[in-house]
């Protein structure tokens, strides 16, 4: 251990496994901003809490289990001629999971339907939240640690790094839950980037890899245009004033 702290190598894994593990959190930020969006603001911050910390904890016990992580890489069965391992089935499975989500709140949002009709009560509510943010840590907890087994050898380095990455998305993770619901209009941008992710783990599923570079870009430059959206309709409506 004291040997990790004073190697060059280790601090540069350190840095680059945490940056990675950061930009694979996106993903999990921004589910947590949409799917808290429907039930009152006291329960959305447990709510937030509670996945977060979720997301802690399967990562630390995913790597605690890292014979039993690789094992799940090996395929299973074949279907059309494609090896899938159990790992590719839960990508699949959470894909499916996230394209539907989506666009069940897609049609809510286009239907004007009221919080109280989807989410049928408050503590219900809240328990349906819990259990769609349980499945969804799952899903990114497993790509996410994956990818660190491949990034670096030492299980301290990589606790390290998911420790800090999630400490950063517990810090960004409010900020981007009130703009969520402070303007309407970007809810609609994250359940449209859920439906790209959900098909981005699908193809990962099936062995067809979408480098993640073109879909953190796309996500990047619609932020920016939603951003130049926010800022003119404020400005309107200073003109109004």
């Amino acid at each position: 251990m004291i040997s990790l702290l004073t190697s060059p190598e280790a601090w540069a894994a350190l840095l680059t496994l945490t940056a990675l593990e950061i930009v694979l959190g996106i993903d999990n930020v921004i589910f947590l901003s949409v799917i808290i969006a429907r039930i009152p603001e006291r329960q959305a911050t447990r709510a937030r809490q509670i996945g977060l910390a979720l997301a802690l904890v399967f990562r630390i016990l995913l790597l605690s289990a890292l014979v039993w992580l690789i094992g799940l890489t090996q395929p299973v069965f074949a279907v059309a001629g494609v090896g899938l391992s159990w790992r590719d089935l839960i990508l699949i499975g959470g894909g499916l999971f996230l394209i539907a989500k989506a666009t069940h709140e897609i049609h809510a949002e286009v239907e004007a339907e009221e919080e109280g009709e989807q989410e049928g009560g408050s503590a219900r509510g809240f328990l349906l939240v819990i259990l769609q943010i349980i499945i969804i840590d799952l899903v990114f907890s497993l790509d996410s640690i994956i990818t660190a087994i491949g990034m670096a050898q030492d299980i301290e380095i990589m606790i390290a790094a998911v420790v800090i990455a999630v400490a950063i998305m517990y810090v960004s993770s409010g900020p981007v839950a009130r703009f969520v619901v402070n303007h309407p209009t970007t809810k609609m941008l994250a359940l449209a980037f859920l439906v790209l992710i959900g098909v981005a783990l699908v193809a990962d599923g099936f062995q067809f890899h979408i480098p993640r570079g073109y879909i953190y870009f796309a996500i990047a430059f619609a932020v920016g245009v939603e951003f130049f959206n926010v800022l003119a309709s404020r400005n309107r409506r200073k003109r109004v004033r």
